[in-house]
């Protein structure tokens, strides 16, 4: 499915600066990690299915570490009666005071819509929640996720629509995630305790297994192997001011984000004001 840019268009970079761009062979891209089985590849690396029944879920990351990227992802979620079921896709360091980015689609009854769930941890800590219905059914089909991360911004897309933006804000004392390398994960697993509803609508066992589908996964990032990145300078600033290193979000792109913010989002960390007595968030303050 073709990427709709609202942002400046990618320009190459810079000959100092050496950057992975790579469309998927799953073979060759990512390792199933667990499942026992239930994460396939086939179609000679073209398409990875990952299951969940009872008894087990199944996932699966990537082989490299970025540190900053533009991670793309078509996935075809689970169909039908999804209650109690997460398909998860994010970016993520090990650790104690782990990095991570995420997306996570939470299953519903038949005929009700999933709940998109981003947040944002940095050195292990999250609490940057927010919520959307999608515009679309994402199990009939391949829709694409992505995840761009650079040195100013964490910008999440669906289809090449703007949901979400994290702007880095250090100066403000908020963290972001900008020193750990981090892989790319995802994985289908039960989480029926808490998934549906506040966990009040229980996964159902007869409809399984169930499958989610992926394919057209790309990398342009700066890759690290063995301490060092791709990027020629290590911090993945690089000079190349048309590209994902530098993209924020043109005046095209903000409004697309406000519309979906206005029509789709359901929660907002930043307007929770119970959550936080003590005052919201220094980012929400900013915002």
């Amino acid at each position: 499915m073709a990427m709709i840019n609202y942002c400046t268009i990618l320009f190459p970079l810079l000959a100092a600066i050496m950057i992975y761009s790579v469309s998927a062979n799953f073979h060759q891209d990512v390792e199933i990690t667990w499942g026992d089985g239930r994460g396939q590849i086939t179609n000679n690396g073209d398409l990875l299915t990952l299951s969940l029944d009872k008894s087990s879920g199944s996932g699966f990351q990537s082989k490299n570490e970025y540190l900053f990227g533009k991670i793309d992802m078509q996935i075809k979620l689970v169909a039908g009666n999804s209650a109690g079921t997460v398909t998860a896709y994010y970016l993520k360091s090990p650790g104690s005071t782990w990095d991570e980015i995420d997306f996570e689609f939470l299953g519903n009854l038949s005929g009700d819509p999933y709940t998109l769930h981003t947040n944002v941890f940095t050195q292990g800590k999250g609490d940057r929640e927010q919520q959307f219905k999608l515009w679309f059914d994402p199990t009939t089909d391949f829709h694409t996720y992505s995840i761009l991360w650079n040195p100013q911004r964490i910008i999440f897309s669906v289809d090449g629509t703007p949901i979400r933006e994290f702007k880095n804000m250090e100066s403000q004392g908020t963290l972001f995630p900008k020193n750990q390398p981090m892989r790319m994960y995802s994985s289908l697993w039960n989480a029926e305790d808490w998934a549906t509803r506040g966990g009040l609508v229980k996964t159902d066992w007869s409809k399984a297994p169930f499958t989610a589908s992926y394919r057209g996964f790309s990398e342009e990032a700066c890759v690290v192997s063995n301490g060092k990145s791709s990027c020629s300078n290590g911090s993945g600033q690089g000079s190349g001011s048309g590209s994902w290193l530098s993209q924020e979000l043109d005046s095209t792109g903000q409004e697309r984000m406000r519309w979906v913010q206005s029509n789709y989002m359901i929660y907002n960390y930043c307007t929770d004001a119970k959550r936080f007595p003590q005052g919201l968030p220094r980012e929400c303050l900013s915002a």
